[in-house]
């Protein structure tokens, strides 16, 4: 890793930089790829898959009998740490629900507030590099919980035309109704536009490469919601001589290995610190079965020295990293102070890993400084809050000359009438 020292504010964007590709480098191809599932289905579909993936399919959608062999498959000891995940990440979520807000605003006027389910949603699973069977979890949970009534999971095939056992043994055990072999641009387009064989859905869920990431946000433009723009992984961590140098590289290449276009960047105060982890890294990437990947990810990294922990704050929070694992000898400085983060991580003994997994919360976070305005993936995303007002004749009285007259200076005399009809019979 890149080490940096006195480092001018001026330069932080451009040091900060993500090692991304811009939107206009993937978007014709995105775009190529809409029109084509939109005007030719699943037949497009499975021609993209046969080009990006190299395999031919001659169904996309999993049939029960897959599910049931591959659930089969899939060892005992795994299906128990499955299932411990899925007691946390449950509890957790459930934890979210809010109960209906009521309230009479003033005599006769009642408005309230309930959560209702996103009735059709997809769920985007990245198996290319690495069957991602936890975002199975982290998204297939929440949806149940919030009632959605059709999830529809979509996830590359191997090689053979196979998903991963554990993503089908996943997708099984948290309620998943329809399961898809395809992946990449295709899938996004599929769920936008539905096929032959994948529904169309209200909204999207998942992370994915840099292609993913794009065609999600081409999706907006034809009426589906998503999550967050959610690329390429990426970990910040603020650490000083009270942390363990050796926690803190395993943390760095946890995210590392996810691919060559993550990020990993270490802030500190001490550059004798920074070496120390930087010499662990070299020493911990050489046994790495993903090392190659890893490397190109280290690659794009930086240990950053800074003087003190005001401006490792704000850089911080100008970084607005994914996930944020804080290891100092005044952690709660940072966890009070922090604006911008996907998710925190506190202390020696608090691994990203833990959030990926198990912990309970949710893996599925915004990158690319978009921890700035967008949430994690939590039960409310996977419902939308809907308003009701009910005015008795009373209400109508009381509230309706303020509404008659604020019409009026709008220029509305047709909502002014809505009002005056209404008084004038009831004074009759």
């Amino acid at each position: 890793m890149k080490l940096i020292e006195n480092l001018k504010r001026s330069e932080w964007s451009q040091v900060l930089r993500r090692p991304t590709k811009s939107v206009d480098d993937i978007e014709n191809i995105v775009n190529d790829v809409f029109s084509a599932v939109k005007a030719n289905g699943d037949n497009a579909i499975k021609s993209y898959t046969a080009k990006f993936d190299n395999v031919e399919l001659d169904d996309i959608e999993v049939t029960k009998t897959e599910i049931e062999e591959a659930s089969e498959r899939v060892t005992k000891e795994l299906k128990k740490a499955i299932k411990l995940a899925k007691k946390n990440i449950k509890q957790f979520h459930k934890a979210q629900q809010t109960d209906k807000v009521f309230l009479k605003t003033m005599r006769g006027v009642k408005c309230w507030q309930e959560k209702r389910p996103i009735q059709k949603v997809g769920l985007y699973i990245p198996g290319g590099t690495a069957p991602l069977f936890s975002t199975v979890l982290m998204l297939a949970i929440p949806a149940n919980i919030a009632g959605c009534s059709d999830i529809v999971l979509c996830s590359p095939p191997n090689s053979e035309g196979k998903i991963a056992d554990e993503i089908l043994y996943t997708a099984k055990l948290c309620g998943v109704t329809k399961v898809i072999k395809v992946g990449g641009i295709q899938a996004i387009a599929g769920l936008t536009f539905g096929t032959e064989s994948i529904p169309q859905v209200y909204k999207i869920f998942g992370p994915g490469n840099q292609y993913v990431t794009v065609a999600k946000q081409i999706a907006t433009k034809y009426g589906v919601a998503i999550d967050m723009p959610a690329g390429p992984s990426e970990l910040l961590v603020m650490a000083d001589e009270s942390a363990n140098p050796a926690y803190v590289a395993s943390d760095l290449l946890s995210q590392a290995e996810h691919g060559s276009d993550s990020q990993v960047i270490l802030v500190t105060t001490s550059k004798k610190f920074a070496e120390k982890v930087n010499s662990e890294v070299e020493s911990q990437l050489e046994v790495l079965p993903r090392k190659e990947m890893a490397t190109d990810a280290i690659n794009n990294s930086k240990s950053i020295v800074v003087k003190d922990f005001k401006t490792a704050l704000d850089l911080i929070d100008e970084y607005g990293p994914e996930h944020f694992i804080v290891a100092t000898n005044d952690d709660d400085y940072f966890v009070e102070n922090i604006g911008n983060a996907g998710s925190v991580f506190i202390g020696n003994y608090t691994p990203e890993s833990a959030g990926d997994y198990a912990s309970g919360t949710n893996h599925t976070l915004p990158t690319n400084g978009f921890s700035k305005a967008y949430s994690g993936v939590n039960l409310d995303s996977f419902q939308k809050s809907m308003t009701f007002q009910k005015i008795s004749q009373k209400g109508i009285k009381n509230i309706g000359p303020a509404i008659e007259l604020m019409a009026e200076a709008e220029g509305l005399q047709a909502h002014k009438n809505a009002v005056t009809l209404r008084l004038k019979d009831l004074e009759s």
